[in-house]
């Protein structure tokens, strides 16, 4: 079995990204949208065709939307293998029930990769690289449509793993959902916030409140298709604001929580998946002008050491940045040591 030729039916960020990744594979795309600007500019970027016989159909676009191009799309691509990309995935089986198209072409499934920034314009080929792409297939579902979608996800250079479809939307409910919803109930209390507080903010701010950029229209069918599995996960973080108000006056009940917090976050696996990674992270003082940071990481390129991570506090005023690599122990001693011998104006690493 070859992938050769993909009809995408939604052109956002998602839709848009799987286009550049099949593009640059040499796999033919034809990319459509409802909104013709947005279509002509997904076309143009990915390079879409028109095709007759795609060899999968991708539904790439609300879940509520669905109804409306399910039963167009499977007449006019009777042989194709379906799939969908939606971040709940119990509703779009329950669509497909109510459509003309068999369960046995449909694949529901859900890439966890995403920008804050939607649409076209924010397209990336190597979106999904590295990243996990969920399945959760049907007991009816075709083993060759199975096939034909690992594939895709194979090309795109995602990692399949299949999960049952309520298992998925109760596991981003809490590592996917929640977190949105914290970000934006943190950044919603900043609209109060005196302008000289917020001239105080550091990373851990911006950190905390990057996605709360996101496109609250997108967010709002989100939360809302999964919204029996969210209320579970409030719940419990309710609980846990509780036990910190609680825990106000007690330094010792504080700091109980706050392990919690690092145990759980602890938990988190590394970039690539697997276990969670311990990293070493090395500080270093730059000038605040241009190419500071590309002449880093070319150094880092030169002696062969890998950034997992990085951060960067600058404050308004300063004639310099404080940027702090996340590597491993052996890459940050070496990198340390290297750049501590051109001139560069590097701190101890710390764990």
């Amino acid at each position: 079995m070859s992938l050769e030729r993909v009809r995408i039916v939604g052109a956002g960020l998602i839709g848009t990204s799987i286009a550049l990744g099949l593009s640059a594979k040499g796999v033919a795309v034809d990319l459509i949208d409802s909104d013709e600007r947005t279509q002509n500019l997904a076309r143009d970027i990915a390079q879409s065709t028109s095709l007759s016989t795609p060899q999968i159909v991708i539904f790439a676009l609300p879940t509520e939307a669905m109804p409306l191009v399910i039963n167009r799309e499977y007449a006019l691509n009777p042989q194709s293998t379906f799939m969908d990309v939606g971040s709940v995935k119990t509703e779009p089986i329950v669509h497909i029930k109510n459509s003309e198209l068999p369960l046995t072409r449909f694949v529901p499934t859900h890439p966890m990769a995403g920008r804050e920034i939607g649409g076209a314009r924010s397209a990336r080929g190597d979106l999904f690289v590295t990243r996990s792409w969920i399945l959760t297939p049907t007991a009816e579902c075709a083993t060759e449509s199975l096939e034909l979608v690992g594939e895709l996800i194979d090309t795109l250079g995602a990692s399949a793993i299949t999960l049952d479809a309520a298992e998925h939307d109760r596991a981003v409910a809490t590592t996917s959902h929640l977190p949105q919803i914290t970000a934006s109930l943190t950044a919603m209390s900043l609209e109060s916030a005196k302008e000289a507080w917020l001239e105080l903010a550091g990373q851990g701010l911006r950190d905390t409140t990057r996605i709360a950029a996101s496109d609250p229209a997108l967010w709002a069918q989100i939360i809302y298709s999964n919204r029996n599995e969210i209320s579970n996960v409030l719940y419990g973080v309710r609980n846990n604001l509780e036990q910190m108000l609680l825990a106000l006056n007690d330094p010792s009940a504080i700091e109980a929580l706050i392990a919690a917090g690092g145990r759980g976050r602890a938990r988190i696996p590394g970039k690539h998946g697997g276990s969670a990674r311990e990293y070493t992270f090395l500080p270093i003082v730059i000038d605040d002008k241009p190419g500071q940071l590309a002449a880093i990481f070319n150094e880092c390129a030169t002696i062969g050491v890998n950034v997992e991570d990085l951060s960067i506090e600058h404050s308004p005023g300063q004639l310099n940045a404080l940027i702090t690599l996340a590597l491993s122990e052996s890459d940050a001693m070496n990198l340390s040591t290297h750049l501590s011998s051109i001139g560069w104006n590097v701190h101890p690493v710390r764990k």
